[in-house]
């Protein structure tokens, strides 16, 4: 069931922002009065499709191949590499015979579409639910391996980032990242101390699920009124500090002593006020003990509608700014950023194993950014590709010939092959391991 949610989600996330980027395309190009020859969702290779029809001029359809989709615009050389059309004499219906500033719109709408959507979905979060996260001052952070080995201990408080003061605590592992930080300063009980990075670990920070989790005392807010322990005398603000003798300091030191103790009654020490309680606890066979804990430094800000457009802004845009950060990461080799890379595979892992609709949101305003940013990027057979040779004519007055056009295209869908390899090795490397 959880997996069928999560490709659920997948292709229902994939599927709306396809759609959404190539209407842009085709918005602009009907707008023009430039001819769209087919629209479709994922790919119909070889001329097979799940489903099509004709609307106008256009034939609409679903591909059978989960990969994408296209609009293909009359008179435009693109992946379909339709050349004998290029061998035709130009109509003026067709893509080729309209102006560059036109040709430039065209290309660039689903781009635009998708900077839109991302605006609109932030903007629609912040008006419904506010903006809700783990304030960082004041919460400690419980290390894995790689922040261990790093220097960071289970228990310090990061106070800042080289000369960056953190605010939001889940965004820790990427600031450590994108800052390019050389230098973490951290609260270790009493005493002040400075942690240096070494840079070439970047790459694994980028492909450490959970470098800094939450460490949270275990402490009580209330007991499940149906659970083993509704009768056990636990209250709320109790800590407890060992289970069966083995001492807890925060929840994640519970999970294995409760894991190792299915079905079982166990002792508790329970700190209430100054005294030291002893309290039998009940451990279901899942190695729960019923109980809901206090989880500190949760900041939320509501917004009313007019509040909200200015915050969706502003979050599109530290969105941006953090994955343009990831992508100057990943051009680096040095920093190994590359390995973490990942196809639908990884985007599946980052959906929720149960329907959210907040969470499913704001994880399809961050893909279509993603989307918008990576077709930006000037590589022939991306939209940055078209929008780069459009710009070179419209500034030179030259437009480049179709014979080159036809060979960029080809270089350019070996390069977008290759970073799908890549990214597939990534996921497949991450699953085996």
């Amino acid at each position: 069931m959880v997996i069928f949610i999560k490709v659920l989600q997948v292709i229902l996330a994939l599927s709306v922002l396809i759609i959404i980027h190539e209407f842009g395309h085709f918005l602009w190009a009907r707008a023009f009065g430039i001819r769209v020859e087919k629209f479709y969702l994922f790919f119909d290779v070889g001329g097979k499709a799940l489903a099509r029809w004709h609307w106008g001029e256009t034939e609409f359809g679903i591909g059978w191949l989960p990969f994408g989709g296209y609009c293909k615009i009359a008179g435009m050389i693109d992946e379909s590499m339709d050349l004998d059309q290029m061998k035709q004499e130009p109509q003026p219906w067709e893509f080729r015979t309209h102006p560059a500033w036109q040709r430039l719109l065209v290309m660039a709408g689903g781009v635009i579409n998708n900077f839109i959507f991302a605006i609109f979905a932030y903007i629609a979060i912040m008006a419904i639910w506010g903006q809700s996260y783990i304030g960082n001052e004041g919460s400690s952070i419980y290390v894995d391996e790689l922040a261990y080995d790093m220097g960071f201990r289970t228990g310090d408080r990061i106070l800042r980032l080289d000369d960056y003061v953190p605010e939001n605590f889940s965004m820790l592992q990427a600031d450590l990242a994108r800052r390019n930080v050389h230098k973490a300063t951290v609260l270790r009980g009493q005493d002040t101390l400075d942690i240096y990075i070494d840079q070439a670990r970047i790459g694994d920070v980028l492909n450490d699920p959970m470098m800094f989790d939450l460490a949270i005392p275990f402490v009580v807010d209330s007991v499940m009124a149906d659970g083993l322990n509704a009768r056990s005398g636990l209250l709320k603000g109790d800590r407890i500090t060992a289970l069966d003798g083995e001492q807890i300091a925060y929840v994640q030191d519970s999970r294995p002593v409760l894991a190792a103790r299915p079905s079982q009654e166990i002792s508790a020490d329970v700190v209430r006020g100054t005294d030291t309680l002893g309290m039998p606890v009940r451990v279901d066979s899942l190695g729960h003990i019923g109980v809901y804990l206090q989880t500190p430094n949760i900041q939320v800000r509501h917004y009313n509608l007019l509040e909200a457009i200015p915050a969706g802004w502003r979050m599109a845009g530290q969105s941006i700014g953090g994955y343009l950060d990831d992508l100057k990461l990943i051009a680096r080799p040095a920093t190994g950023a590359y390995k973490s890379v990942g196809s639908f595979i990884a985007i599946g892992q980052v959906f929720p194993e149960t329907w959210d609709w907040y969470r499913f949101l704001n994880i399809l305003a961050l893909l279509s950014i993603m989307l918008a940013v990576m077709n930006l990027l000037p590589i022939p057979g991306l939209d940055g590709g078209h929008i780069l040779f459009t710009l070179y004519e419209i500034l030179s007055g030259r437009k480049p010939g179709e014979r080159f056009l036809v060979v960029a295209q080809l270089i350019g869908m070996a390069l977008i092959f290759a970073l799908m390899f890549l990214a597939f090795g990534n996921d497949i490397s991450r699953l085996i391991h």
